[in-house]
């Protein structure tokens, strides 16, 4: 592919995650115009995500990354980091991930006060956008009292203010209500069309992005299998029989299986559609719309109501539901919809029993599971397997029923191919499906789904369907809150409309959406003039064509249509692969790990020593602030020496911060217990996890800080001394060594090191302090006098590593692997 000089080049784009034998991009190249709006789709799990963080050097996951990226010419990984910050401005799908701060203006400026801009600049700016996005009415609100639509406009902002080259939004929409997605979207083409901005959108919500796009691409697999006009994709995919057909607007689907004229463009928006079919019913004669919904079931039993039911987070605060009533019987489908900040999501929970309501009555009548919006929550275990194992009692079952009813439910939700991976490396659809199926080895009466179709295309929803209706003629009853109006049209029974705290109306499926205006399905607005009772496009389409049937045209593909021994073969290679990528991280790591651990002794055996010697005699007990920042920055040099050799990972400052954080507070919580802290534990596997350098300074920063909050005094560089040479010979001792999880090993030198080095150092530096001429007789009193208390830590640390040890070392490997921190440089490109 040529490389272009204006706008965004992608080419030969091929990325290869670490520790995976799979390659999720394949020979990727585009060119998205300067000035375009250029819409990125395909099925879940295709490499969208994966596309757009690799043109974000700061957002590139760890991995094997090789092909060319250029904006206007220039190589992108080449810019310094303020040039790419300031011409690519980021959006990601969730949006409470992105924001940063505890006030809506101090969440705009936050970006430019970062890069060190004037304050008349940084109000000028923040004045403009606010202005620009309408955000001044709640410019001085928490963010925690924004809605889902207002959060996400103010991430667009904040990116704005930056005023970026290009823009590129990760599926933004996929949270929103119908209403709030639709202002989102028209905004973006407002900053494309009045302002010149780029953008690269990956969207499932073709229905309202697809008309605004002037180019289009669609993967498949990581490989793009069409670029060009949005007009034209339909016919592509619909030649193809490829699943992302499903997801096209109404009207390109309505177009193509109907119009036998191809010379004639192809109509992408309601309005293009509305009049193609008008002129199309000119010259054929529709079919009376005949679809009836499904009755209720009046004579099933109610399993689940409210009556009259209020409820408020505090004493003092505005009620969020408000007088609700409602009824669901055994065997139905329902659906609730409604706005962002409505109270739909805490009905829910009030259903499902997490909620106490202080006024009103719920009625359960068997036993209820609730699928969260967030199923990233549910997981808890390393791989799909234990943490469906986890759900399971295994006092009343055998391993081996067990077993089969895991294997039953990862069949039913379609995950069998995915048991042995870990649950956040699933795409969202499969976190979704998974999560599910933890759900349903409870074995419910009752589902409640909360947004189950957020961010997944048409092709899941379809295999999401199957399942729930698989599910609902088993006699499980579902009731779903969702922002998709084309799932809850097809697919439910019954559907209620939630506004301000209560259910305002319901009916069933056809006639709740043919009635509505807004909350409607796009069919329904295309051929209300002509079919008022259609909803669905398949609606439309068999009134012309009783023959019609969309199986015939979509080559389904069954995800779990693995068998046994290609899903062995799979797995084999991806352990190969895994062990490999660790082998080879371990020795970049080994190479680099080497020369700082020269620094990292100089800096802890002899400087540190040294300061705090000449600090004492010098400077005198009083100056012991002077002495502590130097400890700081003599601990500091190795990590910083570290960074200076190779390209920093913000990521890795982030992980030391949190892991001198959970030492700080596990200081704290155990305050009123003498010696028995969790402190030197969380310091040596910081160390054992990450190095010497790492666990020094994890010692240092934790015991500075922590005296914070206790008392600082001329003990705190003693303090950061002792706690940064255990931290640092931890890393020495079993850093990337076959003993590194040994769990006895790593008690056995905790209580060592809590009594022999720690405990030591402290005591001598009482008898200094404390002592105007202290000698070999005092030092030794101190020292028999502090052992018992010192026996007492290291019990206590031996105690904390064996509880602590596989937890952390387990998050803390997986980190290295999945985000390549703390190697030598990432992955090669």
């Amino acid at each position: 592919m040529a490389h272009y000089k204006d706008g965004l080049s992608i080419a030969g784009l091929t990325f290869q995650y670490a520790g995976t034998a799979k390659t999720v991009l394949s020979d990727v190249s585009l060119h998205i115009p300067k000035g375009a709006f250029y819409l990125l789709c395909g099925t879940s799990g295709c490499g969208k995500s994966t596309l757009l963080r690799c043109v974000v050097p700061s957002m590139t996951p760890h991995g094997r990354l090789y092909g060319d990226l250029t904006w206007n010419g220039t190589a992108i990984h080449q810019m310094d980091s303020r040039t790419q910050t300031q011409c690519i401005g980021y959006v990601q799908q969730d949006p409470d991930y992105q924001i940063v701060t505890d006030k809506v203006w101090h969440e705009l400026a936050f970006g430019l006060e970062s890069m060190g801009y004037a304050s008349d600049v940084i109000r000028r700016r923040v004045a403009e956008m606010a202005s620009f996005f309408g955000i001044q009415h709640w410019f001085h609100k928490s963010v925690q009292e924004l809605s889902g639509g207002q959060k996400q406009l103010l991430n667009l902002a904040s990116v704005m203010v930056l005023q970026p080259d290009i823009l590129i939004l990760d599926e933004p929409t996929s949270q929103l209500d119908p209403i709030a997605a639709g202002e989102f979207l028209n905004m973006l083409v407002q900053l494309n069309r009045e302002l010149g901005v780029t953008i690269l959108l990956a969207e499932h919500r073709l229905e309202e992005a697809m008309p605004l796009a002037t180019h289009i691409a669609v993967l498949d697999n990581g490989h793009v299998i069409y670029e060009g006009a949005p007009a034209e994709v339909g016919r592509v995919l619909y030649d193809k029989k490829h699943p992302m057909y499903m997801a096209m607007p109404c009207a390109v689907q309505v177009w193509n299986a109907l119009s036998m004229d191809y010379s004639e463009l192809c109509p992408v928006t309601v309005t293009e559609g509305k009049q193609w079919l008008s002129e199309y019913v000119c010259t054929h004669t529709p079919i009376q719309c005949n679809r009836t919904d499904t009755e209720f079931i009046s004579d099933a039993p109610v399993v689940l109501s409210a009556q009259e039911v209020w409820f408020r987070y505090e004493k003092n605060s505005a009620d969020i539901v408000k007088s609700l009533s409602l009824q669901i019987r055994k065997g139905e489908f329902t659906a609730i919809l409604g706005g962002n900040g409505t109270g739909k999501t805490t009905a829910l929970k009030l259903l499902a029993g997490l909620y106490t309501p202080y006024r009103g009555k719920l009625i359960r009548n068997g036993s209820i599971a609730l699928l969260p919006q967030n199923p990233q929550t549910l997981f808890v275990k390393n791989t799909v397997a234990e943490d469906l194992l986890e759900v399971l009692d295994r006092r009343t079952i055998t391993e081996f029923d067990a077993f089969k009813q895991i294997i039953t439910v990862a069949e039913r939700c379609r995950i069998a191919h995915l048991l042995n991976k870990h649950p956040y490396d699933l795409s969202g659809g499969e976190q979704e499906r998974a999560a599910l199926a933890k759900i349903l080895l409870l074995n419910p009466d009752i589902l409640l789904l909360d947004e189950p179709t957020k961010g997944c295309d048409g092709a899941f929803k379809q295999v999401l369907a199957d399942i729930l209706q698989d599910l609902q003629q088993s006699g499980i009853t579902i009731l779903m809150v969702s922002h998709d109006i084309e799932f809850c049209a097809k697919y439910t029974e019954r559907c209620m409309m939630f506004f301000d705290g209560n259910i305002i109306a319901e009916d069933t499926a056809n006639a709740f959406f043919s009635g509505n205006y807004f909350y409607t399905t796009a069919a329904n607005r295309m051929a209300k003039h002509i079919l008022p009772q259609a909803v669905l496009t398949e609606d439309i389409i068999t009134a012309f064509r009783k023959d019609y049937d969309i199986g015939n045209y979509i080559d389904r593909k069954e995800e779990s249509s693995y068998t046994e021994v290609q899903q062995e073969k799979e797995i084999q290679a991806e352990e190969q692969a895994k062990t490999n990528a660790i082998v080879s991280n371990m020795k970049r790591y080994t190479d680099r790990h080497t020369g700082n651990t020269l620094i990292t002794a100089l800096c802890l055996l002899v400087l540190v020593p040294v300061t705090v010697w000449l600090g004492y005699n010098m400077g005198g007990a009083r100056q012991y602030y002077v002495t502590a920042i130097l400890v700081l920055l003599e601990c500091m040099i190795p990590c910083a020496a570290l960074f200076e050799w190779r390209k920093p990972l913000a990521r890795e400052l982030v992980i030391i911060s949190v892991l001198c954080a959970i030492a700080i507070a596990g200081r704290a919580v155990f305050f009123m217990f003498p010696q028995i802290k969790p402190v030197l534990a969380v310091v040596i596997l910081s160390g054992v996890a990450l190095g010497c350098e790492t666990g020094a300074l994890v010692g240092a920063i934790t015991m500075l800080v922590s005296n914070l909050l206790f008392a600082q005094g001329p003990w705190t560089p003693w303090q950061m001394f002792a706690m940064g040479l255990v931290g640092s010979l931890a890393g020495l001792l079993f850093c990337n060594k076959p003993w590194k999880k040994n769990r006895p090993a790593l008690c056995i030198f905790g209580g060592i090191s809590a009594v022999v080095l720690y405990g030591v150092i402290m005591n001598v530096s009482t008898a200094v302090l404390y002592n105007a001429e202290p000698n070999a007789a005092i030092i030794l009193a101190y020292l028999i006098s502090g052992f018992p208390m010192d026996c007492m830590h290291g019990i206590a640390t031996a105690l904390f590593l064996w509880l602590l040890s596989k937890p952390i070392l387990e998050k803390l490997d997986r980190i290295q692997r999945k985000y390549g921190c703390f190697y030598a440089k990432k992955a090669s490109r």
